[in-house]
């Protein structure tokens, strides 16, 4: 089924810490495709990179992205387009969120005390314009 709108039943299965694959746009128009933590919040999604990335590069280019999240035969995919947030103090708290979304509590402020918080990040907002959920 494709809409404009996550159904309740899709933001539940959003709402699991799972793993997304990005589809970006390369330069020369191929698909570039980087598996990423992210959050479901209200109609975005919220990602997070590190500066300088080849998808943080295509971004800058064309902001059209896809965005896929399965369980199996289960799985749900979104179309949209990214908004970079390069603010440094709000991407390394997003980035911060999203280790303790993924991790546990200790082994997440591990890595944000001896990698995030020394990098240069970039938050990636995605505007859902299209979903397809296959149940």
């Amino acid at each position: 089924m494709s809409t404009n709108q996550l159904s309740e039943r899709a933001r539940a299965f959003l709402a699991e810490p799972r793993f997304g694959v990005l589809a970006t746009i390369n330069a020369d128009g191929s698909p570039q495709l980087t598996t990423m933590w992210y959050e479901l919040q209200g109609d975005e999604i919220m990602m997070n990179t590190l500066a300088g990335r080849l998808k943080d590069r295509n971004l800058r280019r064309n902001a059209r992205v896809a965005l896929c999240f399965e369980e199996g035969y289960q799985y749900v995919t979104v179309t949209g387009t990214v908004r970079l947030v390069e603010d440094q103090a709000t991407a390394r708290a997003d980035i911060a969120h999203l280790a303790h979304r993924y991790h546990p509590a200790e082994r997440a402020a591990q890595m944000v005390e001896s990698q995030f918080s020394r990098q240069e990040r970039v938050t990636l907002r995605m505007t859902i314009e299209r979903v397809s959920e296959h149940w």
